[in-house]
Parts: C-alpha cells; sequence; structure tokens
C-alpha cells in the first residue's frame, strides 16, 4: 500500500496520510517524512462518531428554565436539551446583546486558549477573537499556562520573550558542539510529541540521539529518571521539587569562589553581576549560597554540586531550563538564574553552548529552521482594555472589582458575567479544579464551542458543536515548524456540525456584522488569501514558496534552514553595541533595575531562592511531594477517551508513580487504586511502583478528564491532579500558575469504587 497516495491531514501532534472511504475517516497513516511519529493521533478516527461526540447544538436545561440571576450551580451536573442552530445562535446572540447592553463589553470573558487546530484559518481562537472584538471588544488573557512566569522574566532579562522562548539555539548545532548538556527539569520525549501549529517531522528524539552518537555527555536533573529517554545513558541527578533553583546557585557559588567564571564576558555582555555576587556570598544576609548550602536544600551531595560546576567550566555547555520549571512558587527564578549561570560560564553566543529555554517542551523548540513570519486571521482591534493573567481566571470571578498585581502595576478584576469559550478546556489547565468549580457557578452564561463531551462543554449552558480539523479544508503554517501543510477535509461532519468560521460569520450577521468578519471571502477565499499574504513576507524575506494551487497540489513544502546553525545571542556576543538587546541597558539584565523597583518580596532585582509556601517540613500531614507533569498518551486533556490514553490506565485510573519505599511505607502494590488527597480535594489513582522516581515524591500526568463524584465532595473519580494543585499566582509580577507540584498523602482505597461518569454522555432531556 502506498501511503503517499491518500491526502495530508496535520494536528498538533502531527501530520499523516489519511485513508478514507465514504466520507469517513478509516485510518492515520504515517507521514513519509516523519521518521518518529507520534501514536496519539492514531485513535482520531474511532472518535470522530464516538458516542461523546457532540452532533447537535444544546442548552443546560436549568438555564432554559430559571432567570440568569439564580443559582448557576447545576453545570458540570445537570441535564442538557437539544436544540436547532437558528434557535441557538438566537439565544447566544440575544444574551450577548443583554450583557453588553445592561453591564457592557467588559462583563464578557473571551477564555479561548488555543490547541483547537492546527490550521493557519480555522484557528478558534482566532476566530472567536475577531468576532468578539467586532461587537466591542472583550475581556482577555495574557501569558500562558506552560511558562507564564518565564515569559514574563524572559522580557526583563533578555527582551523580547516570543524570540528567547521559540528561538533556541538549533538541535544541529548541539550535535556539532557541546559537550555537556545539563536538562534541569528533563527532556521528556512525551512532551515533544506536540508542536502547536503542527508538525512535519519529529525532532527531538532523532536529535538527542545524534547528539549522543556526538560524543555530548547528557545529566537529568530531575526528581523523576524517566525525563530523559534511556537511551541517552544521562548521568542522574535527583534534587527534592522547587529547588532547582537553590542547586544552581551552589553551582554559581562554586564557580565564583573558585575563579571559574568568565568576567570578561559579565563585564561586556551583562549588567549587575556584583549585585547578584554579593547575594551569592551572603554579604547581606550572611548565609553565602554555597555548595554545602544548596546541598541542604536539594537533598545532593555538596562534592556532586562542586564536581558538576567544574565540569562545566571545563567544556562547551549548555544549560537547558524545562517549561515546567516555571510552574512553581516563585516560578520565575528558576529561568532567570539558568540564563545567570551561563552568563557565568561565558559561553552564551558560542556554538552549542549558552542556555536553551524548553528543548523537548514542544518539538519547535531547537529545529532547525528559517526565521520566517506568516500572516495570521486577523483578529481586529480590542475595545476593552481589562485583561487577567492567564491563570488568574478564578481569581477573577470570584474578586470582582479586587486589585491585583502583575508585572510591575495594580490593575483591577473585571466583573464577569459572561464566558464564550473556543478551544482549550479550563477544566484540564486551571488549578485547584474544585475551586474553579465552584466560581464558575458565578457568571450569569457560559457558551462554549467544543466537539466531544468533555468537562469544559458539560460546565456550559449554551454548546455549540464543532468540526475537529480533520473534517475541515486548512493549511498548517507556523514559522516555528519548517513544513508547511496543505490539510485535506478528510472525513464529512456530523450533518449538525459547524465550523467556528461558519458560527461567527452567522453570529455577526445577528449584529450587523457579516460583511466584517468574513470580509466578503468564503473558506476557500480565506485560505488562499492567508496562503498569498504568507508567501509574500517570505519572499521579503529571500525565501521562495511555492504558489497556492502548488501547494494544494503536492501537499506539503519544506523551507530548508540556513546552511549554518542558529546560535542564540551570536550576534549580540560578537558586537553587544551593534546588537543590544530590548532590555533598560541593552545587556543580560543579572540584576534588574525595573524589577526591584516594582518592590515585590517574591521577585527581588535578581534571581534568589527563598523556601515555597508548600514544603514537607511544614505539612506534616502531607509528607509527599507530587509532581504533576504532561500526559504521554493525549495532547493535554486532547483525546483523553481514545484507546492510547485509556490503555495507559491502572485499574481504570490515571496511573500514580510513587517509590518503593513511599509505597511500601504505605502498604501500597502495584494496580492498587489508591487516594492521594490533601485539603483542596482527592482523586482516585492507580499505584505504579518505581525506582525512576526519587523518595518522598509521587507523579501524576495531567489531563485525565475531571470527572467529580457528586457523593464524595472534591473527589475526582478518574484521576485529574488539578483537583490538589494550588491556584496561587508564582509571584506577584507574572502571576504564572504555579501548579507543577504541592503536597499530598496517599492511601490504599478501600471504600467501594464509584462508576467513572465522565466518558459517558451527559443526560439529554425534551423540552418542557
Amino acid at each position: 500500500m502506498d501511503a503517499t497516495r491518500y491526502p495530508l491531514t496535520s494536528f498538533h501532534w502531527g501530520t499523516y496520510r489519511a485513508e478514507t472511504r465514504d466520507g469517513k475517516l478509516r485510518a492515520l497513516h504515517p507521514f513519509e517524512e516523519d521518521p518518529h511519529p507520534s501514536p496519539i493521533g492514531l485513535d482520531l478516527p474511532g472518535l470522530l462518531n464516538h458516542p461523546l461526540r457532540i452532533k447537535r447544538p444544546a442548552i443546560r436545561e436549568g438555564w432554559l428554565k430559571r432567570d440568569r440571576r439564580e443559582d448557576r450551580r447545576g453545570r458540570g451536573s445537570e441535564p442538557f436539551v437539544e436544540v436547532s442552530w437558528e434557535e441557538a445562535e438566537t439565544l447566544v446572540a440575544d444574551e450577548l446583546r443583554r450583557i453588553i447592553d445592561k453591564y457592557g463589553n467588559e462583563a464578557i470573558f473571551g477564555g479561548s486558549y488555543g490547541w483547537a487546530s492546527s490550521g493557519r484559518f480555522h484557528h478558534a481562537q482566532g476566530q472567536l477573537k475577531r468576532f468578539l472584538n467586532l461587537i466591542g471588544g472583550f475581556v482577555r488573557s495574557v501569558n500562558s499556562y506552560s511558562l507564564a512566569a518565564g515569559e514574563v522574566i524572559v522580557d526583563h532579562v533578555l527582551g523580547n520573550y516570543r524570540h528567547f522562548i521559540y528561538r533556541q539555539t538549533d538541535w544541529a548545532s548541539i550535535v556539532g558542539n557541546t559537550e555537556l548538556f545539563l536538562a534541569f527539569g528533563g527532556l521528556p520525549i512525551k512532551n515533544s510529541q506536540v508542536g502547536a501549529g503542527g508538525i512535519g517531522r519529529h525532532r527531538a528524539l532523532e536529535a538527542m540521539t545524534q547528539a549522543k552518537s556526538a560524543g555530548v555527555e547528557f545529566v537529568n536533573i530531575s526528581p523523576i529518571r524517566s525525563d530523559v529517554t534511556e537511551a541517552l545513558g544521562a548521568g542522574w541527578i535527583a534534587p527534592r521539587p522547587n529547588t532547582d533553583t537553590a542547586l544552581m546557585l551552589g553551582l554559581a557559588h562554586t564557580l565564583l569562589v573558585e575563579g571559574l567564571h568568565d568576567t570578561a564576558f559579565l563585564d561586556r555582555c551583562c549588567v549587575g553581576f556584583d549585585r547578584f555576587s554579593d547575594y551569592l556570598l551572603g554579604r547581606r544576609d550572611g548565609q553565602p549560597k554555597s555548595a554545602e548550602w544548596a546541598a541542604r536544600i536539594c537533598e545532593i551531595d555538596a562534592e556532586t554540586l562542586r564536581s558538576l560546576a567544574r565540569r562545566m567550566a571545563g567544556g562547551r555547555t549548555m544549560i537547558s531550563a524545562s517549561w515546567s520549571l516555571t510552574r512553581q512558587d516563585r516560578g520565575e527564578q528558576p529561568i532567570w538564574m539558568a540564563v545567570t549561570l551561563a552568563a557565568m560560564l561565558g559561553q552564551i553566543g558560542l556554538p552549542g553552548g549558552g542556555f536553551g529555554l524548553g528543548y523537548s517542551a514542544v518539538n519547535n523548540i531547537g529545529l532547525e529552521r528559517a526565521d520566517l513570519e506568516y500572516q495570521a486571521f486577523p483578529q481586529g482591534n480590542n475595545a476593552v482594555s481589562a485583561f487577567i493573567p492567564v491563570a488568574r481566571i478564578a481569581d477573577m470571578l470570584e474578586n470582582p472589582g479586587a486589585p491585583f498585581d502583575y508585572n510591575g502595576t495594580t490593575y483591577r478584576y473585571p466583573d464577569i458575567k459572561a464566558i464564550y469559550w473556543a478551544g482549550g478546556n479550563p477544566f484540564h489547565h486551571h488549578q485547584d479544579l474544585n475551586r474553579l468549580r465552584r466560581v464558575w457557578a458565578r457568571p450569569q452564561t457560559v457558551i462554549v464551542h467544543e466537539w466531544c463531551w468533555n468537562p469544559n462543554a458539560r460546565h456550559a449552558d449554551i454548546v455549540l458543536p464543532v468540526t475537529t480539523p480533520a473534517e475541515r479544508t486548512d493549511i498548517a503554517l507556523t514559522p516555528r515548524d519548517p513544513y508547511i501543510v496543505s490539510m485535506d477535509q478528510v472525513a464529512d461532519p456530523p450533518a449538525r456540525v459547524r465550523n467556528d468560521f461558519d458560527i461567527f460569520a452567522s453570529l455577526a450577521q445577528k449584529f450587523g456584522k457579516r460583511a466584517a468578519f468574513d470580509a466578503g471571502r468564503d473558506h476557500a477565499q480565506w485560505l488562499a488569501w492567508i496562503y498569498e499574504r504568507s508567501r509574500a513576507k517570505a519572499g521579503e524575506a529571500g525565501v521562495s514558496l511555492p504558489t497556492f494551487e502548488q501547494l494544494r497540489e503536492r501537499g506539503w513544502h519544506k523551507v530548508e534552514a540556513a546552511a549554518d546553525p542558529y546560535v542564540v545571542l551570536a550576534d549580540f556576543r560578537a558586537d553587544p553595541d551593534a546588537c543590544p538587546l530590548k532590555t533598560p541597558s541593552g545587556r543580560i539584565e543579572i540584576f534588574s533595575s525595573t524589577v526591584d523597583g516594582f518592590g515585590y518580596d517574591d521577585c527581588p532585582g535578581h534571581p534568589s531562592w527563598k523556601q515555597p509556601a508548600e514544603w514537607p517540613a511544614n505539612e506534616h500531614r502531607y509528607p509527599l511531594h507530587l509532581i504533576s507533569n504532561q500526559p504521554r498518551g493525549k495532547l493535554h486533556s486532547q483525546l483523553d477517551h481514545g484507546e492510547n490514553s485509556q490503555a495507559r490506565r491502572v485499574s481504570g485510573h490515571e496511573p500514580v508513580t510513587m517509590n518503593p519505599a513511599d509505597a511500601h511505607a504505605r502498604n501500597i502494590r502495584d494496580g492498587d487504586v489508591v487516594r492521594v488527597f490533601n485539603d483542596r480535594g482527592a482523586c482516585l489513582c492507580g499505584a505504579v511502583v518505581s525506582d525512576d522516581i526519587r523518595p518522598g515524591v509521587v507523579q501524576i500526568s495531567t489531563g485525565a478528564w475531571f470527572d467529580p463524584d457528586e457523593t464524595d465532595a472534591g473527589t475526582c473519580r478518574l484521576g485529574n491532579p488539578n483537583v490538589l494543585t494550588a491556584d496561587r499566582g508564582t509571584s506577584p509580577l507574572a502571576q504564572g500558575p504555579s501548579a507543577q507540584s504541592c503536597l499530598v498523602e496517599i492511601e490504599k482505597f478501600l471504600r467501594e469504587i464509584s462508576e467513572i461518569g465522565v466518558h459517558r454522555p451527559p443526560e439529554f432531556v425534551a423540552r418542557t
């Protein structure tokens, strides 16, 4: 069978050849350019007509029957009434008009978070924002759940975080030049299965094995051994969670006191090292941040740290900090400290050296690619200035009008009356889901676009069913990946399911804005417009792309990278005066006068370590440190009901991995159903006992669909760890999510297990 004869489709987890018959997607086959295709997408053909597929617009029964001002705690448990598209769209338009007339556009929260489609046109977030902007605007969110703290601090330390987050020294430079690769937070291959905007070729595993063959030595610095693939033969240093900054400070202290730091680079390319070195040596607080000091905090031998520091200074070293390090108390600090440590080595801007932020966090990081800009679907201008940091949704809903600090300024939370969500699942991304569910009852109306009955749809009032990427034509066109893929429609959607563009175009018509929304273009014309504008931008950068017709005929095109590997800050290193950074000083800011001027106790003017709010020595009831990382069998919570995700369950629940010593102390064995709990909630998991995790630490991947047990308040039956994580900002600087870790206890679950309900459709009732 020649799979190349099949049409192409693309998702955030990869590109596939689609085998179709009679309008149905029968199977997906790996794209011929991809040596390591992700298995995630293989579940999709069986899910397009799954019982959980949303096939008609649906309205929560209580919303139809009761006044909007009454109690709305029925979200997530009440049955739905299926209605026609005309009625659903009329209800949506009338409700938005009522909210705007009574409260203004600042009462609407546009909650799309992305990841809905890899296509450049059918991008739910862009479609939603264009529509809401046309009717007067909305409250938006800023930064990401993935690395909000990193985004904000990088702006201050390096300037222009978008460039430094998504444009790292490429793998070819590492393969050819790096001698020692320090992976703070690991290099989890499971994370690199995905990439926003589509993936042509999964590169991370291939690149790592090439680097290993070239003699690169990898060191995994993480409580979890499997955070670096076994094939690399990496050394393993397993610190306590949330101590990465302290560990790096111990390394920096050794470099300083042993004269292994590069004073010439620090003087020429950085500012503020003198202020930082005073802190490092304890001149102000009386506590040197020595290897011995760090060893006590991290529970790592001091000589191990000193030896590692000397090895770092003895050859070309890449310091890699995973995005996960930002998702903890004071998550700004590990990123700031990783850049500072690299600056002390003086290798920033050299091939294979310096720092890297997020290698293997997604496939895009480190890709050899051209530096291009492509045309997006235009969103227009938002007339509402109010915003929130992305992870402060529950704070906003619970405390309208209350002040909050963010990046040096005090703002106030808006009073939200309506939430419009298209793309993403807040009942996956957000922390302390029991709190979120309580405050989710406050808005008068929640409108959601979804394709399956996940927790996001179940907690809505109006649910509009949308197509999947397989059911529409689009283009996977992202500057973060060298492949451009013409996405064919490879399956017919259910009869009463629509795409986001058609939904918003119809809603815009009810506001007299249809012409402004669609600009007189249909789907095909928009695709051609976006591509040809992108082609023109590429041409201005000296890159020739095929015509739209040529791309559609062939199916894909690869944009070749420059001949020389890309190295972060190479131009800056060569001439910092001619190529200054977009920081106040034009240099790397080891000490930031701007940040220092904000006066935040949790984020002073230089990297520092402070004991996190949840620390085992302070909380004897919950002695285990939970790490909630990314899942292996799905993208966030997408396709949780698929076979790939289901096959990874243990005794029907999300696995929890624990060290044999911790399991033995609790009489827990492999396969036992256990209850993981703290004061915020509990979840049921299947125990996996393994030496691959350090004692005192347990791990549960995120992404299990939130399945609250109505008979046991606060318990998720399927095993979502975000019922346990704290809804607390990283610091007033970024207010990012700090949900990567928290404290818990585990016990064997001896009661009768309630039936898991979230993988069954909700109840539907006739209209009364």
